[in-house]
């Protein structure tokens, strides 16, 4: 073909091309490429009937499918026998033919299993999923700009008053920021203000003051041991782990039985604490799940849940509430943890997951001031770091949990540490309530870091009665060499020190023994 006749076909094939520009393509079923394992057609999706996976119940039918760049979103209109709520709040049922629209994002973690073959999907949305994005469907926009308007009324007063706070303490230096930088910054800043638990720092700087020595939790839960010769029972590690074992025909045995009893009633909550592992080095989360080059083994965390490890029937999990607490980073991969595996038996409804308790790192020593200031990592970002195990006392109290325990019936918490040396609590718990006492502690033989390896059960009224107390509990300032920015002739200067020039403030959860009589204290102690 001459290079002319090419050029003019050339013309008429983009001529016919250009006809199409805005048409839609069409391309026969058999005909579209495989997909990989997880991937899904959107059209296939449509109709698909949804229904909860825990109980079976139906949800509604798929009706549209949205594509927002991160992840699908699917658009579901509930089945008419779906109770939801009106406007007031209050349950209403749909009588129409279809009924309301939600949004459910298409994630493995929500949408965990998709049965093409059954058209049917299962689902299992977060606490409120559902009716957080119904009510805000059914909102007016002027509802909704009144909402938003009073959220940010309610923040504002909540600044407000965490300003006053560290402006009592001297501890103004932190709002320089706000002078600087863009929005989203200062925003920053005033969210972290907002975070800094006040009571709590004030407390910890009056007891570093007082204090001209650090605590040792080691030597502190010594010398209470010491006085607790009678109130201690000795058992070992076999007893408690290898199920049939001789030792338990002793009274030992009783103990366990009506601990499990207490456990499979819901009379005891569970607090497992999740260590940081970027501070520590140790458990981290992102190895909490299953690993194919390791043959699918289970993890840790997995193991600890499981009936060899905890020791309590599945069936029996749904009446204990649990309580997570781990570094903030942490919350969000032990959520998807727990929603891939149906929450390890245990009621949804009654796990919570809370970042640990946190603190301002603050000054050695300032320009020989005897106040220690608030570090900041940056002109908006306080330094911060976890207060340790006996932030989860405060955390307790903060989340009004201790509220919800007390409704639930539950008479006694356990607070543990996650780690390899875990035992089941449950001759502690029987000790505890044979003695009547206010605090149960369980120690291993041969941890030497009792600091990191904790296990201890509280009465409800006591743990009550310490949260009113919390000046109960001792802090310690451990010296730290940090990096940091302050302000220096209105100029932000990067401090880089080549000693300890800071204090990272924690608290033990055993300091909490000052504020119980040793009458009312019990230990078990686990030999190998």
């Amino acid at each position: 073909m001459c290079a002319s006749c090419s050029y003019h076909f050339l013309l008429f094939l983009f001529s016919q091309a250009k006809q199409l520009v805005g048409s839609s393509l069409l391309v026969r079923e058999d005909d579209r490429p495989e997909l990989e394992e997880g991937e899904f057609y959107s059209r296939d999706l449509l109709g698909m009937r949804v229904t909860l996976k825990e109980t079976g119940e139906p949800v509604g039918t798929v009706v549209n499918v949205f594509s927002t760049g991160a992840n699908d979103l699917l658009q579901v209109m509930l089945d008419p026998s779906v109770k939801t709520p009106d406007h007031t709040g209050n349950p209403k049922s749909e009588t129409g033919v279809s009924g309301p629209l939600v949004w459910v994002p298409f994630v493995e973690a929500i949408v965990p299993n998709v049965d093409m073959n059954k058209r049917e999907m299962q689902i299992t949305p977060p606490k409120g999923l559902l009716e957080l994005n119904l009510r805000s469907h059914e909102r007016s926009k002027k509802e909704r700009r009144q909402l938003e308007w009073k959220q940010r009324r309610k923040f504002q007063r909540r600044l407000i008053a965490a300003k006053k706070k560290l402006h009592e303490m001297e501890q103004q230096h932190v709002f320089h920021g706000f002078r600087f930088g863009q929005k989203a910054q200062r925003s920053l800043l005033a969210d972290q203000i907002v975070g800094v638990n006040s009571k709590l720092l004030q407390q910890a700087l009056q007891n570093i003051e007082l204090s001209s020595q650090r605590w040792s939790s080691s030597e502190f839960i010594s010398t209470k041991l010491t006085k607790l010769g009678q109130r201690t029972l000795k058992v070992s590690k076999k007893c408690l782990t290898t199920p049939g074992s001789e030792e338990k025909l002793d009274s030992n045995f009783e103990l366990q039985e009506k601990g499990l009893h207490l456990m499979s009633k819901g009379k005891m909550a569970i607090v497992l604490f999740v260590n940081d592992s970027e501070k520590h080095g140790r458990c981290s989360v992102p190895e909490l799940v299953d690993s194919e080059s390791a043959g699918n083994s289970t993890s840790f965390l997995q193991t600890l849940l499981s009936d060899d490890r905890i020791s309590l029937k599945k069936e029996d999990r749904v009446s204990v509430p649990l309580i997570m607490v781990s570094p903030a980073h942490e919350v969000h991969s032990l959520e998807n943890l727990f929603s891939n595996h149906d929450h390890f038996a245990f009621d949804p409804k009654k796990v919570w997951f809370l970042e640990d308790e946190k603190l301002p790192v603050v000054s050695n020593s300032l320009g020989g001031e005897n106040t220690q200031k608030i570090l900041m990592k940056s002109p908006w970002e306080i330094l911060q770091t976890s207060v340790g195990s006996g932030g989860v006392i405060s955390l307790l109290s903060s989340e009004n949990i201790l509220d919800n325990l007390s409704e639930m019936g539950v008479e006694y918490i356990e607070i543990c540490s996650v780690n390899e040396e875990f035992v089941s609590s449950h001759s502690l718990l029987g000790l505890v309530s044979s003695l009547e006492s206010d605090v149960g502690i369980q120690i291993s033989e041969g941890i030497e870091d009792i600091e990191e390896n904790f296990h201890m059960i509280f009465s409800m009224k006591f743990m009550n009665k310490l949260t009113k107390q919390m000046k109960k509990l001792q802090f310690h300032g451990i010296p730290k060499l940090n990096s940091h920015v302050e302000m220096v002739e209105k100029e932000w200067v990067d401090v880089t020190p080549s000693s300890p020039n800071s204090l990272e403030l924690g608290c033990s959860i055993y300091s909490s023994l000052d504020a119980c009589s040793l009458d009312k204290v019990c230990v078990v102690e686990i030999r190998e």
